[in-house]
């Protein structure tokens, strides 16, 4: 049986950090469901560079916000 295409986060009343912290915990499980072990699985999901790029949304590159630097 063919499943119904499901409509997007955002679509269904999600907030874009809804969407976000919901792309984190699938990432997480699906992880650990593949045999990654705990320690391993929450490295992966505070590393971004880790993330498949469909997972989240393009990242601003910090040179666009310019110098943070402290001049004291």
């Amino acid at each position: 049986m063919a499943r119904k295409p499901t409509k997007a986060l955002e679509d269904q009343g999600y907030s874009k950090l809804d969407s976000y912290c919901i792309g984190l915990n699938e990432f997480y499980k699906s992880l650990r469901k593949s045999g990654f072990g705990e320690s391993i699985a929450l490295y992966l999901i505070t590393e971004p560079g880790a993330y498949p790029a469909w997972l989240l949304p393009n990242q601003v590159p910090p040179e666009k916000f310019g110098d943070y630097e402290d001049d004291d």
